[in-house]
């Protein structure tokens, strides 16, 4: 591993290399002297973190996507055999079977569709209310933003005493008091996926808020007056003229929380442990590389995720794409 590390960092190296001698060459050939040295400087500036990018971020992904194909075992790093599309096979035949892969995929999904809407029709909501002139709404923006400061680990072990089962959890304690019985809601498949929606929409609507605010700080105020002049009223001004201008942020948001949401993994990993009605795919290949040890399926699951996630990104775009 070390040698194949080293062999690629320096071509890595040398193609960096051939590029800035490429630029620097066009500045020279077209007499920029300023040019040159500028770039010069600043490539050398740029080298120490294109070279930790590369360390920590791209040749990561190149070892995840060369272990796809193999039967990597992480106890026995020196036993590598190339198996192809192996993994593929079993995991494709282990989504057939229906087992805990075809269950982490269902959940991962009624995660997605769960908490996507939610959390950006919350975060809009949100920032609709504090964007109006009005006594107290910079508290209201850091009482709305301090649940994305708190670490997750810690929200999702608050909620987790929250949701305990008995008498000794808060909701049930609260609920007692009308003669409902306790019930356990995250070991419950039918409640214990809704309750981490409600979880991860909460902790993180605060700061898609943000961006929104951001977005109708954009918008010239002289559109809502002349909307008024014509009669407009809340729900016209919305929709014909803030919506309009959120537009953009509307997709970039819609994007960021879609990768997010596929890639859940703290909130069922600290509330409910590895359990089949919340599993999830980031749970699925974390316990495959790192519990069972099999770094080649997990390679595999982390490959098909990143197609999947990539495609249904590139479709958002371009069916959110200015006209």
């Amino acid at each position: 591993m070390i040698t194949s590390t080293i062999i690629i960092f320096i071509l890595f190296l040398l193609a960096f290399g051939g590029f800035v001698a490429y630029d620097l060459a066009t500045a020279k050939r077209r007499k920029e002297v300023y040019r040159v040295k500028s770039s010069a400087t600043a490539y050398l500036m740029l080298l120490p973190s294109v070279a930790l990018a590369f360390l920590f971020i791209l040749l990561p992904i190149l070892y995840s996507l060369g272990y796809a194909f193999t039967d990597y075992y992480l106890l026995e790093p020196n036993k590598i055999n190339f198996t192809f599309l192996d993994n593929f096979k079993d995991l494709f035949r282990e989504i057939a079977e229906k087992g805990m892969l075809y269950n982490a995929i269902k959940n991962t999904a009624t995660f997605v569709i769960g908490v996507v809407p939610l959390q950006i029709m919350l975060a809009l909501l949100l920032a609709l209310f504090v964007n109006r002139p009005g006594f107290g709404s910079k508290i209201f923006k850091v009482c709305f933003f301090a649940p994305v400061v708190i670490s997750l680990s810690i929200t999702a072990f608050l909620w987790e005493q929250i949701l305990a089962s008995g008498e000794g959890g808060l909701l049930n304690s609260m609920l007692s008091v009308f003669g409902i019985p306790p019930h356990d809601w995250l070991r419950d498949p039918k409640t214990a996926m809704p309750c981490i929606i409600l979880l991860s929409a909460w902790q993180g609507c605060g700061y898609q808020m943000l961006i929104f605010l951001s977005g109708l700080s954009n918008i010239r105020n002289d559109l809502y007056e002349a909307a008024s002049l014509d009669g407009a009223n809340r729900w016209h001004k919305f929709w014909l003229v803030t919506w309009p201008g959120l537009r953009s942020t509307f997709v970039y948001i819609l994007i960021t929380v879609f990768i997010g949401a596929c890639r859940i993994l703290t909130q069922p990993m600290l509330m409910t442990g590895y359990m089949s009605h919340t599993v999830t795919l980031s749970y699925y290949m974390y316990n495959s590389g790192y519990t069972e040890r099999l770094v080649g399926e997990s390679s595999a699951v982390a490959l098909l995720m990143t197609i999947f996630i990539g495609g249904i990104t590139l479709i958002q775009r371009r069916a959110f794409r200015e006209k």
